[in-house]
């Protein structure tokens, strides 16, 4: 804590720039006047027993993120259970089982249906027990809280109190939101870290008022006592309004004396803080939204079928129910054997119409097997499975943290290869938080021989093009000319990225400035004051490592941090900073030998979105006034002299060329100045800097940039984002997947655009949208209205654009921010707002809330219609995880509300590619398939019960024996659909990721539209007519054993199941791409289990009471008939599918047929060109990611061999003239 100490002596208020100056406290600025609703909270501090009665009790700080508890497991689970149809039919037909109508036992019938119902809710409550388990983990956390008589003790999280007195450390969370009392800071200020909350990594500082600053220690807390009069509970994380009543005077409160739950204490020792909001109250919390019950698109479509299933059943039933009157009206009077009317008048030719309602109950109930109750059972299994597979994914494992994916609910499994658009936080999520110093020009000259990602990509590409493989596109002198190749190679590819470098955040290769040969250069006097401008123009504040002497720094940002470690390392290393002074250790004019030289700091000129540039006004140890400055190179450009633009033509082509590799860029400047202008200059910005009034900031920035003109420009840097592992080439493949990524991020707009680069979601040459929100004048009668105007006009401008937009190879980017969309989601504009985002190819959102995260994510999902993923890894990314279709959260950071809000967790944002292209496409298929082929089983099955009722009079009878048909969902055909549902691959998980655009078949819907799904019910229809009258010609008048006897009842229908067994197996091996040795186990043993079935019941005496004693090994097995008919069926049944699917891979084949002829050919091994030729077909055409940005490098290379070999061409011709 050293270092603590050190920063501790230091006044920070001294460092402040205008734009978090705050004046002191006068008579103008008195105590926040309000009343009335909304601002009813009272905290009485260091008494949280005041609040343990009402009206003063508040929440407590437990926190829940389970979808039930104790209480509302039952009829919240039940609810979910009996949203399904097939389970409310079920239920009434349990109930009517216990009528007399019914045509079996309620056992069979109830029995299932609690078996299916109890086997869902069971696995819901698990799922919601580990949910409870994760909440009990922050729950639990310990906090140190005042007890009595200035003594702090440990207290869980969960049993703090409004109003308690909190001690929190340095990298500890605040467990709930505090009033900042005072820090180990002697001016009480402290560094907030809110990236859970708004996703900024940069540290935020905070300030106690000046009447709590004494409150330095435990004993302090003794008698404190104080009361607080604020805001009620509110999602608005930014805004803060309260009274704080202290020793009989009153102080206003804002924002920047909160300290919010969930961010954290960052090079503060410690804060002494009072509980202010807890548990569900705390904004954290209000910006969260219920956990909701999200039912995939298959399911949704599931029901409908459902729905088509039962008009089925209810039709069938009526036809039966009229053939069944008109029986009992016209023949049951003469069938005196049936002792008609029976007990119950269920058979009364007096009464035919009754008669009729009851059989049309009894046939809703007989013919319940075209819907099929074992289906919801057999996909829990299914997806509990697949669920067992993504979480054992070797490939989703990260070794680092120990972290292997997680799939926290299985209900979406299917929903994840249907993705449309994916909504992504920013910082935690694509990025690590880290830069790296590449490059840089410094008086027109270009230093660094490291390539960035984007360079080497391209080059690899290139050198495949001009190697042959890419021969229809290359001319044949391009390939012919090694020269041509060597210079392509030297201008892209150097030195190789594999190589790490030894140091954080430097990656700078170049031995012209490296050790001290920078002073060797002949514009030596440029680079000094470039590493000057870098080791001075920061707020940055250095720590020193006090076992290696070295220093780290707590920058702003993580750029600033690269360029103090790029001049350490350049010789100019920063080590000090005091209230007035920079000092910076500068191996100049000797490189062997350091000197220490001070810089006094007179104004510092703070970054702002709005300056895109920041400035420092020092004097160096001559006595010599310069301005250092930083910033945007347009911003920079613009405020040069006319004697400081000598580089700006050679350092603008740097920069293109920087910007075109996916850098960050930079440009840098200064300017000397005059001590009498100085002077002048600086008294009229103290004058402006304590003023009070609404316009300060304004006539700040005014003064400002009266200062930051004249310029004279230095050089420029280039620095490479580092994202997390992977982010690019994730992003481009679920581009090429066909997917649209939109960012939405709390950070600032350029730091936001510049990630957007660095993971290629922009590029050079893309088109950028900005709708900002204008200022409007005071004369404006309504301004809200003239915004929402404007705004509306921006967006019908930039709509208008994309449609007259000619060309196709054109790119558009929408970039707006959090105030802006504000407007943008009102009723009236949003639909507006949505068709333009829908037209760019990239959406970057920044500046946003939790609750507006939430609120885009609901507006792609219902506007669009299609399905969303959002994915984040902060408390901040919570809203739009739940209101997303699919919510992923980030395990491997330090918050875990995401991962607790969320449906997957993975490691990192790299896993995502994986999850989706090979695990989604899997699931969306493996359930497509599954619930096809249930639903034609059922239909083959049940319609063979359907035509023997004209067979049997309508009168309820079934030609099976109960036994089969009980044994037909459980045991007979369960497990080959379910081996299905788990292990059947179209392609392998290599291939899913080399044929992206494979992915598109989920989006699309390929296997799950209704044409798919009526053609698999035609093929069940089919194959029960086949079926049944087959058997019915075959046996109806013929003997089938030597001893000349014909088939009866049993006969028949145990022929006909059998039938049934092998044609529905033969179907669904049919159905499978993928054979492992589990398949061919359970679909070829669930035949021979039917067969060692009926030679078993067939012994037993049972067998006696339904007339099929030793059916198999007696009565059907020594037949000849019995074996060639269950052949000749089976073909004839499956016959005209196999035609189908011949037909298709002939002449409209799919693309994973296509890759499967291949991989079966081999072919992929055997002609590598056409592999990678099809590989280069399979990718969705897209406008953003890593491989448009490297085609684009390679048109840019392209061109600049067709101007030589032109050139080369040329002068050769005027070579043979002369």
């Amino acid at each position: 804590m050293a270092g603590g100490r050190i920063r501790a002596r230091i006044r920070r208020s001294h460092l402040y720039t205008f734009a978090c100056y705050r004046s002191p406290t006068t008579q103008e600025d008195g105590p926040h006047d309000f009343q009335g609703p909304g601002f009813s909270r009272i905290v009485y501090c260091n008494q949280p027993q005041m609040h343990e009665q009402k009206p003063l009790k508040y929440c407590t700080n437990y926190i829940s993120t389970t979808k039930y508890n104790v209480i509302t497991f039952l009829p919240k689970a039940i609810f979910e259970q009996f949203r399904r149809v097939a389970n409310l039919y079920f239920l009434l037909a349990a109930v009517l089982s216990l009528t007399p109508v019914s045509p079996f036992s309620p056992v069979s019938m109830i029995a299932p249906l609690v078996f299916v119902v109890g086997l869902s809710m069971a696995k819901e409550a698990l799922e919601d027990w580990r949910r409870f388990i994760q909440d009990m983990k922050v729950n639990l956390r310990k906090a140190n809280v005042h007890k009595k008589d200035g003594v702090f003790a440990l207290k869980p999280w969960m049993k703090l109190r409004v109003g308690d007195i909190v001690k929190v450390e340095k990298d500890k969370f605040f467990p709930a939101d505090l009033l900042l009392l005072s820090s180990s800071y002697e001016d009480g200020i402290c560094y907030v870290e809110t990236m859970n909350l708004d996703g900024e990594t940069n540290l935020k500082v905070k300030r106690s008022l000046e009447t709590t600053l004494p409150l330095e220690d435990d004993q302090t807390f003794k008698d404190f006592s104080a009361t607080i009069r604020c805001e009620d509970p509110n999602p608005n994380l930014y805004t803060f309004v309260g009274n704080f009543e202290f020793d009989r005077q009153v102080f206003p409160l804002d924002p920047s004396q909160i300290l919010l739950r969930d961010s954290k204490l960052r090079n503060t020792a410690f804060v002494y803080g009072v509980v202010i909001f807890t548990g569900h109250d705390s904004k954290v919390m209000q910006n969260a939204t219920k956990s909701p019950s999200k039912r995939s698109r298959i399911e949704k479509q599931m029901d409908r079928i459902i729905y088509v299933l039962f008009s089925l059943l209810v039709f069938i039933s009526f036809i039966s129910s009229v053939g069944f009157i008109a029986k009992t009206k016209r023949d049951l009077p003469n069938w005196w054997y049936l002792q008609v009317p029976d007990e119950d008048s269920l058979y009364d030719p007096g009464k035919p119409l009754t008669s009729g309602f009851y059989h049309l109950v009894t046939a809703l109930i007989l013919y319940g097997y075209l819907i099929p109750i074992s289906l919801y059972v057999s996909i829990e299994v299914v997806k509990v499975l697949q669920a067992l597979f993504i979480n054992r994914d070797i490939h989703m494992y990260d070794e680092e943290t120990g972290t292997p994916a997680q799939a926290r609910t299985s209900n979406l499994n299917e929903e994840l290869g249907q993705v449309d658009t994916i909504l992504s936080d920013k910082t935690g999520t694509l990025t690590c938080n880290q830069m790296d110093f590449l490059k840089c020009s410094i008086a027109g000259t270009p230093y660094g021989m490291r390539s960035s990602e984007v360079e080497l990509a391209a080059a690899k590409q290139m050198a495949l093009d001009i190697d042959g493989q890419s021969q229809a596109s290359t001319p044949q002198s391009w390939r012919k000319s090694s020269g041509a190749f060597s210079e392509v190679e030297l201008e892209t590819v150097i030195s190789s990225k594999d190589e790490r470098p030894a140091i954080k955040g430097f990656s700078f290769e170049d031995v012209h400035l490296m050790n001290g040969n920078w002073l060797k250069e002949p514009n030596a006097d440029n680079v000094l004051l470039f590493f000057r401008i870098l080791s001075i123009c920061h707020t940055a504040i250095p720590e020193e490592n006090e076992e290696t002497g070295s220093y780290t720094y707590e920058a702003e940002s993580p750029d600033e941090g690269a360029f103090l470690i790029a001049a350490r390392e350049f010789g100019f290393e920063f080590c000090k900073r005091t209230q007035s002074s920079i000092f910076v250790r500068e191996r100049y004019p000797s490189f062997q030998e350091p000197i220490e030289r001070e810089y006094k700091v007179l104004n510092l000129l703070d970054f702002t979105s709005k300056r895109k540039r920041m400035s420092v006004i020092v004097r160096d140890e001559n006595g010599q006034i310069l301005l250092l400055c930083k910033g945007a190179d347009s911003i920079i450009f613009d405020r040069l002299a006319r004697n400081g633009r000598t580089y700006e033509e050679a350092t603008t082509k740097h920069l293109n060329e920087y910007g075109e590799t996916g850098l960050r860029t930079l440009a840098l400047a200064y300017k000397k100045l005059d001590e009498a202008k100085y002077s002048a200059w600086n008294e009229e910005f103290m004058r402006a800097k304590t003023s009070i009034g609404g316009d300060r900031e304004g006539m700040l920035e005014r003064i400002s940039d009266m200062m930051e003109k004249d310029l004279i420009l230095v050089g420029a840097t280039a620095v490479e984002d580092k994202l997390q592992n992977g982010v690019p080439q994730c992003i481009d493949k679920l581009a090429q997947a066909g997917l649209k990524i939109w960012v939405l991020t709390g950070d600032k707009m350029e730091t936001a655009i510049n990630i957007g680069y660095a993971c290629s979601l922009l590029r050079q040459g893309m088109k950028h949208i900005c709708i900002t929100t204008m200022n409007t004048d005071a004369i404006v009668e309504d301004p809200n209205k003239a915004i929402k105007e404007n705004i509306l006009m921006q967006i019908t401008n930039a709509t208008q654009m994309i449609k007259l937009e000619k060309d196709p190879h054109a790119a558009f980017a929408l970039i707006i921010d959090g105030k802006t969309l504000t407007y943008t989601l009102e009723d009236d504009m949003k639909l507006h707002f949505l068709n333009l985002a829908v037209g760019c190819a990239s959406v970057i959102c920044c500046r946003v809330s939790p609750k507006q995260k939430a609120l885009v994510t609901r507006l792609v999902k219902e506007g669009t219609g299609k399905t969303t993923l959002a994915i984040g890894d902060g408390a901040n990314d919570v809203g739009m995880i739940q209101e997303a279709d699919i919510g992923v959260g980030i395990s491997g950071c330090e918050g875990m509300q995401a991962v607790m809000a969320s449906d997957f967790a993975i490691a990192q944002f790299q896993f995502l590619e994986r999850l989706l292209v090979v695990h989604g496409h899997w699931c969306y298929k493996r359930i497509a398939q599954m619930i096809c082929y249930f639903f034609y089983k059922n239909i083959a099955f049940g319609l063979t019960i359907f035509y023997f009722e004209a067979f049997a009079g309508f009168s309820g009878q079934s030609v099976y024996v109960d036994w089969y048909m009980l044994l037909f969902n459980v045991v007979l055909t369960s497990l080959p659909v379910i081996s299905l549902g788990v292990f059947e691959q179209d392609v392998d998980s290599e291939v899913c990721l080399q044929f992206p655009a494979l992915y598109q078949q989920g989006p699309k819907n390929l296997f799950f539209d209704w044409y798919r799904i009526f053609g698999w019910m035609g093929n069940g229809l089919y194959t029960s007519l086949i079926i049944f009258f087959l058997n019915i010609i075959i046996f109806y008048d013929q003997a089938f054993r030597p001893g000349g006897q014909t088939a009866d009842m049993t006969a028949v229908g145990t022929t006909m199941f059998t039938c049934i067994i092998w044609a529905v197996n033969t179907q669904i091996a049919l159905t499978m791409s993928h054979f492992t040795w589990i398949q061919h186990l359970f679909v070829w043993g669930s035949v021979v289990f039917w067969y060692l079935f009926l030679f078993v019941y067939g012994e037993l005496t049972y067998a006696l009471d339904v007339n099929a004693f030793r059916v198999l090994s007696e009565i059907l097995g020594p037949a000849p008939i019995y074996w060639s008919t269950t052949l000749l069926v089976t073909v004839a049944c499956n016959l005209p599918y196999l035609a189908h699917i011949s037909f298709q891979r002939s002449f409209n084949p799919l693309d994973h047929h296509v890759i499967q002829e291949i991989k079966y050919y081999k072919k992929d091994i055997e002609d590598r060109h056409m592999w990678r030729n099809e590989r280069s077909k399979a990718r969705q055409k897209t406008k953003i990611g890593f491989s448009a940005r490297v085609d684009a490098k390679i048109r840019q290379l392209k061109g600049r061999l067709q101007k030589k070999y032109s050139s080369m061409s040329s002068n050769g011709a005027v070579a043979q003239q002369t």
